[in-house]
């Protein structure tokens, strides 16, 4: 999965008092998407250095892989990202790549996707917080940990984890595939957010029975992933179908939902993802 990086190790920890050198890696953050230097021919990303970004003096130290040090560049107080100077870093190869784009061409090396993966998530959240939405006011970072700090009401706000679980829903040798809409038709796993006073199981049974009209029993966890694309946690969990079989499908949300046997089962193009895994667990018979 994404995550999978050893030997490699990403250290998440907040560092208030961490200052970039010449050659720290930085996050500059656009419109969803992040600056990187990209080689299509190899398949190799890689961010650019401080100092080839006329060293910014306007950042903040998101986490570390293998001990070198990330940084995101910020707006000044109370502006907007989109007004970052994009004239001076543009250019030598550097230009600006969502999380889709990375996934669909494969990019490597893994651990740089998956602190691609993890900036973007906190990028988007310091994005979201420029302002305090108790008061209005500009916010300011806090001197002690991961969160922003209202200078005016003292609000603190954390980044935001959305809880989602990934549920593979076994019928015999069968297992529920299914295909979402606006999806690249890749194979997927019914799929969805915990609510507001819902347990993970309860999410997954309500999920299923939403999105395909089976109900499901034995409902048994699995492994979880941090999925930053949409700042979520995953939560993995096998069930069995439980009773009628007939699938009823939700083409608001699925376009394709069917009883696939082990062996036919297709998957991913890339092993980044929980959904994958699972799929090819049970198409090994080792679920």
């Amino acid at each position: 999965m994404i995550q999978d990086i050893y030997p490699h190790r990403l250290a998440n920890q907040y560092d208030p008092s961490a200052k970039p050198s010449l050659g720290s890696r930085i996050v500059v953050y656009r419109e969803g998407r992040i600056l990187l230097r990209v080689n299509r021919e190899s398949g190799l990303m890689e961010f650019p250095k401080w100092r080839e970004l006329g060293c910014p003096e306007n950042t903040v130290y998101l986490f570390s892989l293998d001990d070198a040090p990330f940084f995101l560049v910020l707006p000044g107080e109370g502006r907007p990202f989109a007004d970052i100077t994009l004239e001076v870093i543009l250019g030598d190869g550097l230009e600006f790549y969502n999380l889709r784009d990375i996934r669909r061409w494969g990019l490597q090396p893994r651990e740089l996707v998956f602190a691609a993966f993890t900036a973007l998530q906190l990028a988007e959240w310091y994005e979201r917080t420029v302002f305090c939405g108790k008061c209005g006011a500009p916010m300011g970072n806090s001197e002690t940990e991961r969160a922003r700090v209202c200078p005016v009401c003292g609000t603190t706000i954390y980044p935001r984890i959305n809880p989602a679980v990934i549920v593979g829903v076994k019928n015999g040798d069968k297992l529920l595939i299914t295909r979402y809409k606006g999806s690249r038709s890749m194979n997927a796993l019914v799929a969805g957010f915990t609510e507001i006073g819902e347990t993970l199981e309860e999410t997954v049974a309500r999920e299923v029975m939403e999105e395909t009209g089976v109900k499901v029993k034995n409902i048994h966890y699995y492994k979880s992933q941090p999925w930053g694309i949409a700042s979520d946690i995953l939560a993995g969990f096998y069930c069995e179908v439980d009773g009628d079989p007939r699938i009823r499908i939700d083409e608001s949300e699925l376009k394709y939902a069917e009883w696939v046997p082990r062996e036919e089962i297709g998957l991913q193009p890339q092993d980044y993802s929980l959904t994958n895994e699972m799929m090819q667990l049970f198409k090994e018979g080792k679920e």
